[in-house]
């Protein structure tokens, strides 16, 4: 005879493990940008396309040894997922930094039965441009405490 009672829990438990899955947009993306921020390019390349891996690749490749102290700094980075938008195999997934407020997208696409992430060059172009431009905002203006310009005039010989 066949009891219920003894699949119940087993049912239970394989409901939650796929209810609670790590290969949704928001976990791979929240797991992503973590990693990334912290300058984890092994944990980054995991959940990357082949795109975005070499990309990382070649950031690794330019950038050279980074002190301890900036480590332990980036790890305090928070990750906040404020919205994703699956459409088919693409999910845009809208977050924030706890060192920068502003929304930022990240696109992630369905490779197999895996989400990954699709980080271009112009993604970074854009990220680094908008962080340009935070810092000429947060900047303090130009104050004119110094004005003092000194002209010569005629050849260095005549001097």
């Amino acid at each position: 005879m066949f009891k219920v009672s003894r699949w119940l829990p087993i049912v239970a438990i394989a409901l939650l493990a796929t209810g609670c899955s790590r290969n949704s947009p928001k976990e791979v993306a929240k797991t992503w940008l973590t990693a990334f921020n912290r300058l984890d390019a092994d944990g980054a390349m995991k959940l990357s396309s082949s795109a975005t891996k070499n990309l990382i690749n070649s950031l690794n490749e330019l950038s050279g040894p980074v002190p301890d102290s900036t480590l332990e700094k980036l790890k305090d980075i928070t990750v906040d997922i404020k919205d994703v938008k699956e459409e088919g195999s693409k999910a845009i997934v809208t977050y924030t930094t706890s060192d920068n407020p502003h929304e930022r997208t990240l696109l992630l696409v369905l490779v197999g039965d895996k989400w990954v992430v699709q980080f271009t060059k112009a993604d970074l172009a854009r990220d680094l441009a908008e962080a340009g431009e935070e810092a000429k905002e947060s900047a303090p203006a130009p104050t004119a405490t110094d004005s003092t310009v000194t002209i010569s005039v005629g050849s260095p010989a005549n001097q």
